[in-house]
């Protein structure tokens, strides 16, 4: 009964990880229309989580609502943590790199029992600042750790004078391909935009099986989903293509539901293939102070609203998040590694064996396998970013 009781609450934990993933890329996508779009799901999670510990009536209602469950539970807590540690743990073959840190207006007496959960909050940083003499080019705090406390003075990056409280968050992924793509397997082959029009990008090709399936959304759209694990078997990519080349990508996105993304899994059937990818790099920064809200998460940004006694019982009414910031890096290469020069150029040689070829629009999304929970989500809509050959 134990184990049975375990596995549906592993099962929720990822249903709801998969609920707040979509929740945000759809509120983002109506935001980001102009642009390419990437976004860590689990680690938007994790800075919101960071909040919950400080927040206290109506604003930690809020939290709990869009998040779906309380961090203070113990049992949640610990699949967090977990979970956490082993998507950052660099030596099964992937490297996530992940900080959560907020920053505080120093003056603002904190209360000890946050300060101490804080510290030990997934990589979590809580950074005193002087929002007043902010240093305006700066794209990361440098600060000296106060022992014990988790707590550094720094300068904030990005910041206004008037704030009192703000959330950075970074995520950078570079893995290890279980079964890598050969460099002198590259070349420069057609991709058609959004837009309709033609650009030759680097494409990678690999032969060999791969987790395939085919699959219908509510309104019988048809799609395909490909898998590929990166070394150590902890992490993996799933690239989303819609089956008819005439359907556009934001067709199939504002279809996705967590219960889809649940049911890739069993859905999926090893399958041999010639699986083309685009190779690229990409980076997004932007604010998830106007997103937050549209997803039920207000109260925390409004100066009137805002319930953070927990972080600090003598502020109740100035102390709330102004800003959330939110940058991800990754790379998607041959061996995982920044790409080098190829110059060999390979024909394709035929086979029976069917074709994923990621040629359009298409989402890709990094999912830690043995929780379910999604890191990463990115979609390529206008064109590829920063691609070297």
């Amino acid at each position: 009964h134990e184990i049975y009781f375990i596995h549906l609450f592993l099962r929720s934990m990822a249903e709801l990880h998969g609920r707040l993933a979509v929740l945000l890329y759809q509120t983002l996508s109506e935001t980001e229309k102009t642009s390419n779009l990437m976004v860590s799901p689990a680690s938007v999670s994790s800075s919101l989580g960071l909040l919950q510990l400080g927040a206290r009536g109506n604003t930690l209602a809020q939290l709990e609502a869009t998040l779906g469950y309380n961090v203070k539970d113990v049992q949640v807590q610990d699949f967090l943590l977990r979970s956490h540690r082993d998507a950052s743990n660099s030596s099964q073959g992937a490297l996530l790199q992940q900080t959560c840190t907020l920053f505080v207006q120093s003056g603002v007496q904190l209360l000890t029992d946050f300060t101490r959960r804080a510290a030990v909050w997934a990589d979590g940083g809580l950074v005193r600042a002087d929002f007043s003499q902010v240093n305006h080019t700066g794209r990361s705090a440098a600060g000296t750790e106060l022992s014990g406390s988790g707590e550094a003075q720094a300068e904030a990056p990005w910041l206004g004078q008037r704030l009192q409280m703000a959330l950075v968050n970074t995520v950078a992924f570079r893995g290890v391909w279980q079964k890598q793509f050969l460099f002198s397997s590259t070349q420069n082959l057609p991709f058609v935009l959004s837009d309709g029009t033609t650009v030759k990008v680097p494409m990678m090709h690999q032969a060999g099986e791969v987790r395939f399936g085919q699959f219908r959304t509510a309104w019988e759209q048809r799609y395909t989903v490909l898998e590929l694990p990166y070394l150590g078997r902890s992490l993996s990519l799933q690239v989303v293509l819609p089956s008819e080349r005439k359907t556009p990508l934001s067709s199939l996105e504002s279809q996705l539901s967590a219960r889809q993304l649940t049911s890739w899994d069993s859905g999926l059937r090893r399958t041999r293939m010639d699986v083309l990818l685009p190779r690229f790099r990409m980076q997004n920064r932007f604010n998830l102070r106007s997103v937050l809200p549209a997803m039920g998460i207000s109260d925390a940004f409004d100066p009137t609203a805002a319930d953070f006694t927990g972080i600090s019982g003598q502020m109740k009414e100035s102390l709330y998040v102004s800003d959330a910031f939110h940058e991800v890096r990754i790379d998607v290469a041959e061996d995982g590694t920044k790409a080098a020069a190829a110059t060999a150029m390979v024909l394709l040689k035929r086979s029976r064996a069917p074709v994923f070829k990621a040629d359009r629009p298409f989402l890709f999304l990094l999912r830690q396998i043995n929780t379910g929970i999604y890191q990463l989500l990115i979609n390529n809509k206008l064109h590829i970013t920063n691609i070297t050959i």
